[in-house]
């Protein structure tokens, strides 16, 4: 029995649809495809122009193509049924993208680009193929293609080698058809278009940075800075951030600089983001664990000159988001600084001792971008736009070729703390709230690392805490244990008579005045998902109360660097670094 259907206009032919081919030259293992039609649709075409998913997976075995995965990029569900798929072992993903003149936004091009690696890493022994179509298989078909081969081969968008480039089709040339299906609702679109730039544009440490990527990868990356970190998984799986913390500094731990040699550097107050540098692109981690895509470059070392054919896969980075504001101009320009290399291509570096993972993180991941980013801006054609970077002076493209927004953060001897408290960090174009004292033999340690120390000026020592307003009552909580607890006796005030309401469900920074005996709110913190935890509080106020202050610091370190262990390594220390002086004046 033969199925009969009343088309209704739902149901008509995609304009324009009839004029294209049904399929184009394939690239590697994908074959770009208009969409093949439901056979109740073959009533709108005569028999010798049907293209029906049927038909589509017979011709690709016509050729010796096996079809293991469909990308549908339509806009709509309404072309054809994925049964016939199922039967022949078909995977389908579907990726919504407007049609007419939208592009698709990032997240979905993340995840197109996701699903095709993870469809290639899995043919290892056979090799099937992957249709992937739009409504005319032309603009978004395309588009994805292209940034696919961008991301994972070395080839730009001005070199695509053995594909041929079809010319415009007459259908194209309209601007009243609707190329890529009915519109859907917003909510299909995850968000991660990037906003229009305007000039006059405020950075904030609050800004999401990058575009969300598909869950399944995003456990996967968790997975692997886990198994990287040697993490077991805990009650909370493995969503936990996985970053190494310092400690508040008190009159105890203080004796650890005398135990161990340290090296002291600034510490920023910016937002905390480990980084993930994959072949295909680099991800943000912020301290929710949230991985986010963005478009950066870091080239493999390499002994010729020219650009790298390789770059960094795999290769774990810890670091600081800052925004620094020029003092002439007052432009802002977002700035990643680098502290630590965790792992480099697959390979996990914790062991080793902090000093040589700072030294390699220069050599084997700073030196070979800002070599290959100064021969970018002498080429008339650039393989790689690094002008088109994400961390863009205040959104207006401004860019200064010889100033990189990603740079490794300087650390410094503890015969040099004078100098940097009150010479270094008062010129700083971005804020600055103390100190950090880094064991220059220590590995890297994940979490809270005992060893690692911070300290703040005693008026900026503060604790993160869950704000909730209950029956009129204010209420702070921490963790213990992975769950709230009540800080009883415990009171908040907000600046400038600011509603409390507004505050409640979030997590706030407090600082502690001690004439007043209550926490002042100091700022919402919107890039952290919980608050403190209890022992992390106990830290906090036992600085608090032993009040090392700027004097006592300078004091005790004046001590410490006159030590046998600190005055024989500064001696040693520092004839490389007088050297490096004297070859640089020459």
């Amino acid at each position: 029995m033969f199925r009969t259907k009343k088309l209704s206009s739902h149901d008509r032919l995609p304009p324009g649809w009839l004029d294209c081919p049904a399929f184009g030259q394939e690239i590697g293992c994908i074959i770009p495809s208009k969409v093949p039609l439901d056979e109740f649709f073959n009533d709108c075409v005569v028999p010798g122009r049907r293209y029906s998913f049927r038909q589509a997976i017979h011709q690709q075995k016509v050729l010796g193509r096996k079809l293991g995965l469909v990308i549908d990029l339509t806009n709509t569900t309404r072309y054809y049924s994925i049964s016939d798929m199922g039967k022949e072992d078909i995977k389908h993903v579907k990726i919504f993208c407007r049609g007419r003149d939208s592009v698709p936004d990032n997240g979905s091009v993340n995840q197109f680009v996701y699903e095709v690696l993870q469809f290639v890493a899995q043919q290892r022994h056979t090799k099937n193929y992957i249709l992937v179509h739009c409504t005319h298989g032309h603009n978004r078909t395309g588009y994805m293609i292209v940034h696919y081969l961008m991301r994972t081969l070395s080839v730009s968008v001005t070199q695509p080698d053995g594909v041929i480039c079809p010319a415009i089709p007459d259908w194209k040339r309209s601007s009243e058809l609707d190329l890529n299906g009915d519109a859907i609702p917003d909510d299909h679109d995850d968000g991660g278009s990037a906003a229009p730039l305007h000039k006059d544009i405020v950075l904030t440490n609050d800004d999401i940075l990058g575009n969300g990527i598909p869950s399944c990868q995003q456990d996967a990356f968790r997975q692997f800075c886990y198994q990287s970190l040697k993490l077991g998984v805990g009650a909370r799986g493995n969503s936990q951030f996985p970053g190494s913390h310092p400690v508040s500094l008190n009159r105890d731990n203080l004796q650890l600089l005398r135990q161990r040699y340290y090296y002291a550097t600034w510490k920023e107050d910016g937002t905390r983001y480990m980084m993930l540098i994959t072949m295909d692109g680099c991800y943000l981690i912020d301290r929710h664990f949230t991985f986010r895509r963005v478009q950066m470059r870091f080239p493999c070392r390499r002994t010729n000159e020219g650009f790298s054919e390789k770059t960094h896969h795999f290769t774990l980075l810890d670091g600081e988001m800052i925004i620094d504001t020029m003092p002439d101009s007052h432009k802002q320009e977002r700035r990643y600084l680098i502290y630590d290399l965790i792992v480099i291509n697959q390979v996990p570096l914790v062991e080793r001792p902090f000093y040589e993972r700072w030294k390699m993180l220069e050599k084997e991941v700073i030196e070979p971008r800002n070599y290959e980013r100064q021969n970018s801006y002498q080429c008339r054609d650039p393989y790689y736009r690094y002008d088109l970077e994400p961390f863009r002076p205040d959104g207006t493209g401004y860019w200064l070729a010889n100033v990189d927004q990603v740079r490794r953060k300087d650390f410094w001897l503890l015969s040099t703390v004078t100098k940097l408290l009150r010479e270094f960090i008062p010129r700083l174009s971005h804020a600055a709230d103390g100190l950090i004292f880094q064991g220059w033999d220590d590995p890297y340690i994940p979490r809270t690392h005992e060893g690692l120390l911070k300290w703040k000026y005693p008026e900026m020592n503060s604790v993160d805490f869950l704000f909730e307003i209950s029956e009129s009552q204010q209420l702070l909580f921490l963790y213990e244990r992975g769950k709230k607890k009540l800080m009883e006796g415990n009171r908040v005030g907000f600046p400038d008579d600011s509603d409390p309401s507004t505050y409640s469900g979030k997590i706030i920074e407090c600082s502690w005045d001690s004439e007043e005996q209550v926490w002042i709110c100091m700022r919402i913190r919107t890039d952290k998902g919980t608050p403190n935890d209890f022992n992390t509080y106990k830290k906090v106020m036992r600085s608090i109360r032993d009040n090392i202050t700027e004097d006592i610091l300078l004091t005790e370190n004046h001590e410490i660097i006159r030590l046998p262990m600190y005055a024989d390594r500064i001696r040693n220390d520092s004839k490389p670094q007088h050297q490096s002086n004297s070859a640089r004046r020459r």
